[in-house]
């Protein structure tokens, strides 16, 4: 049977080169915050107009065919 140490030293080797980061590449620096903070503010102003526009809406229940109202479980 053949050795394998040194094949799994020589992949280990491989392995540990791919696993050091650049501390240059890994930070979103600035464009990255500001990206974020316009995407946070959209999300924000959208929340905004939704809820705006669902307090504005005015839903009444449909009559039953025996002519009773329908109650809700909705509160």
């Amino acid at each position: 049977m053949p050795d394998m140490s040194a094949s799994a030293s020589m992949a280990m080797t491989h392995l540990v080169t791919l696993a050091e980061l650049d501390e240059d590449k890994v930070t979103p620096g600035v464009l990255g915050f500001i990206v974020f903070a316009v995407m946070a503010l959209a999300v924000w102003g959208l929340m905004k107009s939704m809820n705006r526009h669902m307090g504005r809406v005015d839903f009444k229940e449909a009559e039953a065919p025996g002519g009773e109202r329908v109650e809700s479980d909705r509160r």
